[in-house]
């Protein structure tokens, strides 16, 4: 039993990257666009709570901007814990941003608003990163994709000049002549070329 013990605190234990493995969590989400979400949320929101003298709404006309402010916070969070919704906190996150425009001393004096505007529309256009198809290696020697399939010269062989798959390639259509691929609308009476 000693010996395990020893040759367990003899083995380096394996160092984790906790930077790496943030941002691969912060790359798969509307990251920036859900901070600037809820940053313009807490922003919208604290207005209504500070003394007298800063706030323009007092009283129960400051609920409406806790509530916006707190469904920005929220749409920001989703943005972050389930990007599969970020089209829908986006396009939310916009309409409460300019809604608080009006409602809610001025955008959080505008700085709510703009911070709004921007936040929600990166978690719109926000697309997830799609990794690159894997290359097709060669098939075994005799199957159907291998290096034997075809013979130097044929279509998809080795020394062939088109495109893989054994399709020939035809030169980029100049729209004048249709080509064999390239039928008139049917709408259109087909003129017959001499």
């Amino acid at each position: 039993m000693a010996a395990s013990t020893g040759t367990a605190a003899a083995r380096p234990r394996p160092r984790r990257r906790p930077w790496a493995a943030w941002r691969r969590w912060r790359k798969a989400r509307p990251f920036w666009g859900g901070l600037a979400t809820v940053l313009a949320g807490a922003e919208i929101s604290a207005i209504p709570l500070a003394p007298l003298k800063i706030m323009l709404h007092q009283g129960i006309a400051g609920i409406p901007s806790v509530l916006m402010g707190l469904v920005m916070v929220l749409m920001g969070l989703s943005a972050w814990f389930a990007p599969q919704y970020r089209t829908l906190a986006g396009v939310v996150t916009v309409m409460i941003a300019a809604a608080a425009l009006v409602m809610s001393n001025l955008g959080g004096f505008l700085i709510g608003t703009i911070l709004g505007v921007i936040g929600g529309g990166m978690v719109f256009a926000w697309q997830p990163v799609t990794p690159p198809p894997a290359p097709e290696a060669g098939g075994a020697p005799g199957t159907p994709g291998g290096p034997e399939a075809h013979a130097p010269g044929e279509a998809g062989g080795p020394g062939a000049s088109g495109p893989p798959g054994g399709e020939p390639s035809h030169p980029p259509h100049d729209g004048a002549h249709p080509g064999p691929h390239h039928d008139p609308p049917a709408h259109l009476p087909h003129k017959e070329t001499r």
